[in-house]
Formats: C-alpha cells, structure tokens, sequence
C-alpha cells in the first residue's frame, strides 16, 4: 500500500498496492521499487464504500465504481429506521467498489509507474547489523508462475513498507508492539432481479445486541450482488451466531438469494503503538488505521501510504538516505497531525453509544437529525473535520442527553424481549 524509494526498496503488501500516484520522477531520482504481493488474484474481504472525495484525490476512474449510494438506512434495535440520506449534498454520493477490481487496477497503475510486481508470500525479515546504514533482507516464498514453484528468495532492500494486513509479519518481525483485533464476517448474496433493484443506490446499516454487541451489521449494494456482514471484537467466537442475526434482520429483503462467496478477515481496533521502527515504516490496516464506530479503512490506507511513500522518496532525494528520523517527520508526524482527532472522536462515538440496546436506539433517534447528518457528510465524503457550529452543537448535545433517557426505557424493552425470544429458542431446542 505505499511507494517507492531508495536503491531497492521493498514494499511488502498482501493486499493493495497503493502508488497513487507514485512520487514524481521515479526513474530521474533513481528509485527502485518492488512490491511483494501473496496473492495478485486474490480479493479482501470489504465493505467497498469509500468516501467521494477519494476518486479526485487517487485519480480512481469512475468506470471502477460499482453502484452510487444516494439513500443510507440505519435500523435500530427495535427496528425503527433513520433514513441518513436528508442532507445528502446534491450531485454527492458514496461510491461502492469491489477491492478485487480496484486492487487489479491499483497493481497495473504501480507497474506502469516503475514498480517491480512480485508474486510472492513473505516469510520473514533480517534486520540490518548497522541500523543506519546496513540493508534489510526481505525473505520471500516466490509464486512467479514463470518460475520454480515454492522457490525461497532474498530481496535486498534499503527501507521497506509494510502493507501487510492486520497480521502484519513485517509488524512482528520489527517488533512493533500488539495491538486487539475485530473480525468482520461477510457473505456475497446474489439476489432476484426485483430484491438487487430496491438496494439501487441503498446501503443499509444495522445496530442492536443480536447484530453485534460493539459494532454494526450491514448490507451494502455490489455490482450484481449484496454484500452482508457484521464485526466484533468483543464475541468472535460467536461471529456466525451474529451473522445468523443480521440475515434475519434483513431477511425480507435478501429472500430468495444465493451466498456466492463467504469472506472473513481481521481488522485492528487502534494504532500499533510502534509504527515506525528503523527504517521500516507500516501503513494501512498493518498500522491499525482502521475507524472505531465505522469501520472505515480505505482511505487510511491510500493516505498513509501515499504519506509514507512521499516522505521516504523525498528524503532521498535530499540527502541520498532514508532514516527513522525523516520517516516520522514525513509521515508520521504529517498523520498524526492530519486524523488523530477523528480517530479520537469515532472511538468515542462507540464507546458512548454502542454499550447496549439503549444507546443504540438513542444513536438511530440522533442519525434522524439533519444536523447530524450534514456534519457527518462533511466529513466522511470530504475526509475533513466539520468545523464547529455552537448553537446547532449545544442543541444536539442537549437533544443527545434527551434521547438517552427516553431511549433507555426502549432499550430495556427491547433487552427482555430478546430474553423471552431466546428462552422460547432453547425450550424449543430441549423438547426436540
């Protein structure tokens, strides 16, 4: 998911490369650049919403997007429905791709800019004995169909970029500290021709203890599909109980279609707490650069390896060296300084009101408000904070306060009748 820089710079990805563009010059500054891919074929599991202003900003040719979201459900607990979509902008939507297809294009783009594509899984990393000056030995089972399968190589390399997922080896290889991890479970669901016409433009969100007990539930309009699934890090054992829990949520709307793929992968829940060591410098979900309360990693991964790859690619054309130092002046400091506060903001979102039923219903009473939802437009499509709005913020925190007292009755409510559903289910069970 990054750039390229020095003599022979590796950068090790599993899953997207993200040379977008690549630094300018890439040839005239005597840059090499290899991108290490485990499986090019291969697609990650994702939601496939990015933000609008992401096609400008990575050059992403509309042809790739799959469907325009113009209408956003989100269902409570009890299923009441706040219909996201009031303060939509006119003309803006949120663009769903298949990472398949985008993934597929990104590669062809990085190699058109100078980059050396290897198919191959890497298996380990040699750590220089001179920290400043030393190569890094990236160690790597090459799957080049020209090639002996299963062959063991060596790639020599002054800085690397580890884009690898996350359960990034390069993290664990430099020691970049552990951090929890969520899993997301999705089915690909191919529809009848009227059920795939009413998600058209529509992407539903769903929230309540049987979805998930710390996250959502959703079904998101593909090219010829739904994609539906949910994500905890709180009951990943009970991961299919969950998905059972969205598929009956949503079941009028998805009957009578066929699961064509069944996906599940792990997303970090916060930042590494190393994610610079030496020369080597992590991005994407490697990073743990992926939203509390939605998900949202996409766009982290574009930024931060587009950030990373800058930064490595411009201190050496300066001072003919990448070092730590350069790395996190360029990037790091550049990141931090750019998302931590929305970062902040979205895990205190879920910490508010993914606790139980009760601040669930009180989330889908506030995601009614055209207040809400033109600040929250502002700043997913457009990836920037809404600036502040005193009057209109003092009456939502007032009408947030409101809506969890009244919501707390609800969600009591709606906590016992789960109760009473699950007892009849196990008495059920214990007769037969």
């Amino acid at each position: 998911m990054a750039a390229a820089v020095a003599a022979a710079t590796s950068i090790s990805s599993r899953h997207l490369p993200l040379l977008l563009p690549p630094p300018p010059d890439l040839g005239a500054a005597d840059l090499w650049a290899f991108l290490l891919e485990r499986n090019p074929s291969g697609a990650k599991p994702c939601g496939g919403a990015i933000p609008l202003c992401m096609l400008d900003e990575f050059a992403i040719p509309r042809d790739l997007v799959d469907r325009r979201v113009t209408r956003m459900r989100v269902l409570s607990p009890s299923n009441l429905a706040a219909d996201f979509s009031r303060a939509l902008p006119p003309g803006a939507h949120i663009p769903m791709l298949r990472r398949e297809v985008l993934d597929s294009f990104l590669r062809r783009r990085a190699a058109d800019a100078g980059a050396t594509l290897v198919p191959g899984l890497v298996t380990s990393l040699s750590l220089p004995a001179d920290p400043a000056t030393d190569p890094y030995l990236v160690h790597y089972i090459s799957s080049d169909s020209g090639g002996p399968s299963s062959s063991r190589c060596v790639l020599e390399v002054d800085a690397v970029i580890g884009a690898d997922g996350a359960n990034s080896r390069v993290a664990r290889e430099v020691g970049a500290g552990d951090y929890s991890t969520a899993i997301a479970f999705q089915e690909r669901i191919r529809l009848p021709d009227e059920a795939m016409a009413y998600y058209d433009d529509l992407a539903e969100m769903y929230v309540g203890g049987d979805v998930s007990p710390d996250f959502y539930g959703w079904v998101f309009p593909k090219c010829d599909h739904v994609a539906v699934g949910t994500g905890t890090v709180a009951a990943k054992p009970e991961i299919k109980r969950l998905q059972s829990g969205i598929r009956a949520r949503a079941a009028g709307k998805v009957a009578g279609g066929r699961v064509v793929r069944v996906e599940a992968h792990p997303i970090p829940e916060h930042p590494r707490p190393r994610r610079v060591v030496g020369r080597v410098a992590l991005v994407g979900d490697a990073a743990g650069y992926v939203t509390r309360c939605s998900g949202e990693g996409i766009y982290f991964a574009a930024r931060s390896g587009r950030l990373c790859g800058r930064a490595m690619a411009d201190e050496w054309r300066l001072t003919g060296a990448v070092t730590e130092a350069g790395i996190r002046a360029g990037y790091l400091r550049r990141w931090d300084d750019e998302f931590r506060p929305t970062f902040r903001f979205l895990d205190l979102l879920q910490r508010v009101f993914y606790g139980g039923n009760a601040g669930r219903e009180a989330l889908v009473e506030m995601c009614a408000d055209e207040h809400v939802q033109r600040r929250t437009f502002d700043s997913y499509l457009h990836k920037r904070m809404a600036p502040a709005e005193p009057w209109g913020d003092l009456r939502l925190l007032w009408r947030t306060a409101a809506a969890m007292v009244r919501c707390g009755v609800l969600g009591r409510e709606v906590e016992r009748l789960r109760r009473l559903e699950q007892q009849a289910a196990d008495q059920v069970l214990l007769r037969h």
